[in-house]
């Protein structure tokens, strides 16, 4: 498969090179296209995280700092083209990576077809660390789009669970990773219409599994429509679809996939996870959303983390059968925001909550105070973990 990507960069390279010969064959009067044939942008934000972990408040307190630079570079040689490096730049201090002998390693592990993850510097008590998850050439003639490399792919409706995000699934708790994971990949988009298109992805992770799948999105009586069907991690057999429009005041969402394990697998149970939502704009300072999840094959968390960090892929984005959550965000004025999520597990006998306050301190600078507070039955042992964070962050 590493193939398909030589391919793509041959193939990008050369329609490169045929812009640049058809920009330059163009009137010598276009002062601009000759002082600046590239555009690049540059951006990205810096970033201080404090958190503070325990079980009750009398107890010891794990504490940790982030220092977290991000950069976003885009470059567009001619009108097809696009390029982006982003680079993620994490100086991290504390009990955490003093306690936690996997957690240096577990900082540089890079799931994709390239390492683009490195421990810069380590001790006892820091990490250093340097990653590339943006890494792509876009290329767009007429109603094609191909983009190769280290990219996003969202194939998610839903705000919560996305089951139908098979190339790049996230923990929800991670809220300091706003980007998402990428996925080494090679995507194709034709489209055709005004709110319809037809995609094409094949994926290669670090263990040289493919995932690899289509999908066809279209707009009718005003709800947006997807089907997706493929292969993920060469094991299962695929298929979804999702929804997301409006009834009344309300916007629906939702999204359901089954996984169908091929033979000779090691899992050999069909997965199904559905997932459907509902979220409102009350005024123009309270909004709310709730959604409900279901799986017939729901994982069982062998520890806090295994909970925390959530599964690996969207067949394992379910802990319990059945799964509700909800949010309600208040802003009393433009600067401030204060909400409060929570999620149920029934089969865990267990909840989370988290209040949290965003207040704008100054132009392109964010404070930020979040608790995350977690109740579950895990390996038949009740677990309680708090998890306090203080953020400031700076966007440029």
């Amino acid at each position: 498969m590493r193939r398909i990507f030589l391919l793509a960069a041959c193939i990008i390279a050369s329609l490169t090179s045929l812009e640049a010969q058809e920009t330059g064959s163009g009137q010598s009067g276009d002062v601009s296209a000759e002082k600046n044939p590239v555009r690049v942008s540059v951006g990205g934000y810096a970033t201080w995280l404090h958190m503070a972990m325990f079980e009750k408040p009398e107890d010891l307190w794990i504490n940790s700092s982030m220092l977290h630079n991000r950069l976003n570079f885009k470059a567009y040689p001619g009108s097809r083209f696009t390029i982006a490096l982003d680079i993620r730049n994490r100086f991290v201090t504390g009990d955490m990576v003093n306690l936690d002998p996997s957690y240096i390693p577990g900082l540089a592990d890079d799931q994709g077809l390239t390492d683009m993850s490195w421990n810069l510097a380590s001790g006892s008590s820091y990490v250093l660390n340097t990653m590339v998850d943006r890494a792509y050439i876009g290329f767009t003639a007429g109603r094609f789009q191909i983009t190769a490399g280290r990219q996003r792919i969202n194939w998610s409706q839903a705000l919560v669970w996305n089951p139908n995000d098979i190339f790049n699934t996230y923990s929800f708790f991670d809220f300091d990773y706003v980007e998402r994971p990428g996925s080494d990949a090679l995507k194709v988009t034709y489209s055709t219409g005004p709110a319809s298109a037809a995609e094409a992805v094949v994926k290669i992770d670090g263990e040289n599994r493919v995932t690899a799948a289509a999908l066809f999105r279209f707009n009718l009586l005003n709800t947006d429509f997807q089907f997706l069907a493929g292969e993920t991690d060469e094991e299962f057999f695929t298929v979804g679809m999702g929804w997301s429009g409006a009834l009344g005041p309300f916007s629906i969402r939702g999204e359901g996939t089954i996984f169908a394990p091929f033979e000779g697998s090691a899992d050999g149970k069909n997965t199904l996870i559905v997932t459907a939502g509902v979220d409102r704009a009350f005024s123009d300072k309270i909004t709310a959303l709730a959604q409900v999840m279901y799986s017939n094959n729901p994982l069982s968390p062998g520890s806090f983390s295994d909970l925390y960090r959530g599964g690996l892929t969207a067949r394992e984005l379910a802990f319990s059968e059945f799964s509700a959550s909800g949010q309600l965000t208040y802003s009393p004025m433009p600067l401030l925001s204060i909400s409060l999520s929570a999620i149920w597990y029934p089969d865990l006998d267990g909840f989370y909550a988290g209040p949290s306050v965003d207040l704008s301190l100054a132009e392109n600078v964010d404070f930020t105070f979040l608790w995350q507070h977690f109740s579950s039955l895990i390996n038949m042992e009740k677990t309680r973990m708090n998890l306090g964070f203080i953020r400031i962050r700076y966007s440029f």
